[in-house]
């Protein structure tokens, strides 16, 4: 921690606490996320340490950037990029019911989307998708932030057993205990995205057993007609009581009016490696990757 000054405390919750620092090697602003070890199990500090391992791999313009952990005081410290432009629910609590465009509201839908394809493409599920865990850089873009209780999947057909996330986020499969699937953060992607055309969290109740109930039997507001319809068919296919029967997220991306977008925040190599057929990791792009930017590039979002 001597490489860092401590500037403020600007989170707290489960295990830890998230610090705003400043470097005294290169003085930029980073996040220190502390997660207290000394009265951890041998299987939550396994846990923990996963999320170093999950975070070191994530490499993606949507996606918080690792920069290293360490560990000091019986807290593991992980150290990540700090976004300035604060957390999705500062976003939409700052409108004061005055509503989003459907413009802004679809760029920042497909760089969440952009964010959950990469992670989903690698057998991780995220399990915590809600506004607060969707940070803006200075800039404008999107990140999604907080892997702390993601997970990565043997295979894509594993199905996980243990239960996290935040209540107002959570799918209806968790709900009921039953074992889940990447399927779940799409029911999560809903809610954000039907909190970001509403103001207001999809599914809302008094206590827990109310609010599950709620999520368990999909009563949700209806989200404006001043939406578009795509817009609003596609939310309805998002909150699918059904898993199988909700779009994976490549599906999403293949929307129209969605991929019309994508350029705006990939570069083509990064569209040929996370839209090919096969991944090129660190290879120039082949002719039918670069072809499917093109296709991309060429349509018309009719916003």
């Amino acid at each position: 921690m001597e490489k860092y000054e401590k500037v403020k405390e600007i989170g707290k919750g489960g295990f830890g606490k998230a610090i705003l620092v400043k470097s005294k090697e290169d003085g930029h602003q980073y996040v220190i996320k502390e997660i207290g070890i000394s009265r951890m199990s041998p299987e939550e500090r396994q846990k923990a340490q996963k999320e170093v391992e999950v975070l070191a791999e994530m490499s993606h313009p949507n996606i918080v950037q690792y920069k290293e952990s360490f560990e000091e005081e019986d807290c593991l410290c992980i150290v990540m990029d700090y976004c300035e432009g604060g957390d999705l629910l500062e976003k939409i609590n700052s409108q004061k019911g005055e509503p989003f465009s459907e413009d802004q509201i679809l760029d920042w839908f497909v760089q969440i989307c952009l964010a959950l394809k990469y992670i989903h493409d690698r057998k991780i599920l995220h399990r915590d998708i809600k506004p607060q865990n969707i940070f803006l850089t200075k800039d404008g873009t999107v990140q999604l932030g907080d892997f702390g209780v993601s997970r990565v999947l043997n295979s894509t057909k594993e199905l996980a057993t243990t239960f996290a996330g935040t209540p107002l986020y959570l799918s209806p499969e968790i709900c009921k205990k039953k074992p889940y699937d990447n399927k779940s953060d799409i029911w999560s992607l809903g809610c954000v995205l039907n909190e970001m055309c509403t103001l207001k969290p999809a599914f809302n109740a008094d206590n827990k057993k109310d609010l599950e109930l709620k999520i368990v039997r999909g009563l949700y507001p209806p989200v404006s007609d001043h939406y578009s319809q795509e817009l609003r068919s596609l939310l309805a296919q998002l909150l699918k009581h059904d898993p199988t029967e909700r779009p994976s997220v490549s599906s999403i991306l293949k929307e129209p009016f969605l991929s019309c977008r994508i350029q705006k925040f990939l570069t083509p190599q990064i569209i040929a490696q996370e839209f090919g057929d096969v991944f090129l990791h660190k290879q120039q792009p082949g002719k039918q990757t670069l072809n499917l930017y093109k296709r991309i590039s060429a349509y018309e979002c009719r916003i």
